[in-house]
């Protein structure tokens, strides 16, 4: 049984059909890419993993379980994490409290042990700030832990939003274009980020990217999309090769 499995989906918008009958699965613990050109349907895809869109149509299973008509937190709770194209943190808040606040559900003190600040209260409050910290490590972050997250340059925040992501524990993690704003440097140093979170974490990754390089480097396998359609699946090798893709991206 595949982590992730995706048949039959598509989804239409004002009559426009931006996805058409997309087939994808995802494995324990893979590196797998989805790109293609700019307004393939990339993103609406993660929409559509994360519950924002309802499918016109199709099957996504976690698992062998469906999760179609699952609110996006509900997705999040069963296994499946994001992060944006666009950054999207909590910028007016501490690094760790961003971290922190992906882990409010797993928290199991009441109200009024919160509100009376019971000692179960600030048990579970310092477990979850040990465990924010040592998340920072992972990408040596940890002497950040509590400045504002708008007071990262742009690199490390899009790094904290991947931080947050995986504070929920994911099964599932999808990478939104992570190397988005980076220079070559910290592209080189995401690859083997992205390499250790999945050996660490157990974690199956599923990644949008425009990167080549990133992309041909770290994925194990690659689907690219061209107008809402399926056009290639295979290997980097494979991808790197195929004609289809080549002219999706460069034109016949």
């Amino acid at each position: 049984m595949h982590l992730l499995e995706i048949k039959d989906l598509g989804i239409i918008f004002g009559g426009l059909q931006a996805l058409n009958d997309l087939h994808l699965v995802v494995d324990d613990k893979e590196i797998v890419g989805l790109i293609g050109p700019n307004g393939a349907g990339k993103t609406t895809v993660f929409n559509l993993l994360t519950g924002v869109y309802p499918p016109s149509g199709g099957a996504i299973r976690l698992e062998g379980n469906s999760i179609i008509g699952k609110k996006p937190f509900q997705i999040n709770r069963i296994g499946i994490a994001r992060t944006f194209q666009n950054i999207r943190l909590f910028k007016y808040m501490s690094v760790a409290d961003n971290i922190k606040l992906a882990m409010n559900h797993n928290m199991k003190y009441n109200v009024v042990s919160g509100m009376l600040r019971l000692p179960s209260f600030w048990r579970e409050e310092r477990a979850i700030d040990k465990k924010a910290r040592e998340l920072l490590k992972i990408f040596d972050m940890e002497e950040l832990a509590d400045q504002m997250a708008s007071s990262l340059p742009y690199g490390q925040q899009r790094k904290l939003e991947i931080l947050r992501a995986l504070a929920s524990n994911p099964k599932l993690l999808l990478l939104d274009e992570p190397a988005a704003g980076m220079n070559p440097t910290e592209t080189r140093d995401l690859m083997e980020v992205i390499r250790r979170i999945r050996d660490r974490f157990n974690v199956a990754i599923l990644l949008i990217e425009h990167d080549m390089s990133l992309v041909m480097n770290v994925c194990e396998r690659l689907y690219v999309l061209d107008y809402g359609n399926l056009i290639a699946a295979g290997t980097p090798e494979q991808i790197r090769t195929d004609e289809k893709v080549i002219a999706a991206y460069l034109g016949k």
